[in-house]
């Protein structure tokens, strides 16, 4: 297993958590994604320090080895997270981001490690419904069509070899959200907050129905705008955020 950091050069965080918030929240990327998609986020929210997470094998982190499976993600994460829990923090997590965000929840239970104050998670069918993904079902030329369009989307022309690279994170990605296989439901000790963004037409409301399996506490809440619209900071859905507080 790769050991994590949390030292002030940690390769987990972009930026190095402060010594002593009032509070945090951690934020993982999606499939294909990094830290950056929280680029346009502030650095805290209500008091709340804004801590989003890198995985390895993107961005900053490309040199790294790639996570291989969400179960080896989640362990090293786990691992990471441990020396920051000192003080109240929940997690946010957008589409495939979810399942080793709820992963990592599990094995901070199974140290013995403090649980978060609330799990997030947006615009992501629950872990044993994973497998249905659309994006699963594409084929390379496909996921390579849906690449262009999301960097579009953001207002940029893609360019060739930002694509290639693109691809091979994405792909890797990819591979992991088809390894996953959780049959049953593992309840998480803390609330869960499952967001539904109204006009997603990726996920829809029902397909995030399965998430009420997971905690004893499960909240639905529809916040406006498309599956990417979280990368914009929507006011909406950062009062959402720290009212776990």
């Amino acid at each position: 297993m790769t050991t994590g950091t949390t030292t002030a050069t940690s390769p987990w965080f972009v930026r190095p958590p402060s010594a002593a918030p009032a509070a945090r929240l951690f934020c993982l990327p999606f499939s294909g994604s990094g830290a950056s998609a929280f680029s346009a986020w502030p650095a805290a929210i209500d008091g709340v320090e804004v801590c989003p997470v890198q995985f390895p094998g993107r961005e900053n982190r490309l040199a790294h080895p790639h996570y291989g499976t969400y179960e080896d993600l989640a362990d090293n994460l786990a691992e990471a997270l441990a020396p920051l829990l000192d003080r109240p923090y929940a997690l946010f997590a957008h589409c495939a981001g979810a399942i080793p965000a709820y992963e990592t929840v599990l094995r901070l239970a199974a140290r013995g490690l403090p649980g978060p104050r609330c799990l997030y998670v947006s615009g992501q069918p629950a872990p044993h419904d994973a497998a249905r993904d659309r994006m699963l079902t594409l084929t390379e030329p496909e996921l390579r069509a849906e690449l262009e369009a999301f960097v579009r989307g953001r207002g940029i022309e893609p360019r060739p070899d930002m694509i290639d690279l693109g691809m091979s994170v994405l792909l890797r990605d990819h591979a992991a959200a088809g390894a996953y296989r959780r049959s049953e439901p593992d309840r998480v000790d803390c609330p869960l907050v499952v967001l539904h963004w109204r006009d997603d037409t990726d996920v829809s409301a029902e397909d995030l129905e399965g998430w009420r399996r997971y905690a004893d506490r499960v909240e639905f809440r529809v916040v406006d705008g498309g599956h990417y619209a979280f990368m914009d900071a929507p006011g909406e859905l950062l009062g959402a955020l720290t009212s776990w507080r």
